[in-house]
């Protein structure tokens, strides 16, 4: 009897096994990966214009109708732009580099440091207020950064930070978008954790870079990309006035307003500064959906 049933169970899985989905057919699976495809070449499109468009020799970037190959391609943009860039302004566009490099770094570690630490405070501490703090953070994302500028502008000036590393530094390290990811996703980490570190004695501080951080990884890198891009785009040339001072975004832009002839230098630093937010998110990817995912609205 027991092997009657179980070869009944077997039959039964079998046909369950060989029946087709009831809501879904070949021909949509077909049009949802043809929409994907078309998409992801509208998107990838840019970035192999402009490598293309670096690669070609000066009498190639105006021939009408353009096109999207290149007929003698050449690695003269890389060197003219190194060359522009140390004739121009007596600076050597390796120091350009350093200033972007350092200032993404030092902007990406203080901006993980203190979301981090006031988002732990906001999701896992209850104090008057928090609430309302809560609000102002989710009020906050519907304002860009560009409405601060003047009083940013007019607080630098007060502290005689004006053409310093700290004018482009100290405006970035708190974002509202980062705060706010970090305290949705250190939201669903559950409440006992954190009580039972209480209870074996470890600090909030403790708490937070130890169990809390290590748990919202994917929230993390997310924030990782956001703050890498916007300090790596960064040109703050109302901010610096001293070549040493000067980001690489603010050299290309100066490079292109320079006429018709350095367009394939523009190209060329254009790809030198997609380089690196390209590999920043090409490694932290994998955690941009499900952050996204645990980043509803909640009270």
């Amino acid at each position: 009897m027991a092997r009657r049933r179980k070869k009944q169970s077997i039959e039964k899985l079998k046909v369950s096994a060989n029946k087709k989905p009831i809501n879904g057919s070949r021909a949509g699976d077909v049009c949802i990966f043809i929409f994907l495809v078309l998409l992801g070449a509208f998107m990838v499109f840019p970035l192999y214009y402009s490598v293309i468009q670096s690669l070609k020799p000066v009498e190639e970037l105006f021939v009408f109708p353009p096109k999207l190959y290149v007929i003698n391609p050449t690695g003269r943009n890389f060197s003219d732009m190194f060359r522009v860039a140390a004739n121009s302004w007596q600076v050597p566009l390796s120091r350009y580099i350093f200033n972007s490099f350092f200032i993404t770094i030092v902007i990406c570690a203080a901006n993980l440091f203190v979301c981090c630490c006031a988002a732990f405070v906001l999701a896992k501490c209850r104090f008057p207020g928090d609430k309302i703090i809560n609000q102002i953070i989710v009020l906050a994302l519907l304002f860009a950064s560009n409405a601060t500028w003047i009083m940013q502008f007019m607080v630098m000036a007060k502290l005689h930070m004006i053409d310093t590393y700290w004018a482009l530094i100290l405006p970035s390290i708190s974002t509202s978008i980062g705060l706010y990811l970090m305290r949705q996703s250190m939201s669903t980490i559950h409440d006992a954790m954190v009580e039972a570190a209480k209870v074996d004695g470890a600090s909030l501080f403790r708490i937070c870079w130890q169990i809390v951080v290590p748990n919202s990884k994917p929230a993390l890198m997310t924030l990782i990309i956001f703050a890498f891009q916007g300090a790596w785009n960064m040109q703050g040339g109302a901010l610096t006035y001293s070549e040493e001072l000067k980001t690489l975004p603010t050299v290309v832009q100066q490079i292109s307003a320079a006429g018709l002839a350095r367009q394939g230098v523009t190209f060329a630093s254009s790809v030198v500064l997609l380089i690196p937010p390209l590999l920043v998110f090409l490694v932290a990817q994998g955690n941009v959906m499900e952050t996204m995912a645990n980043s509803g609205m909640k009270d």
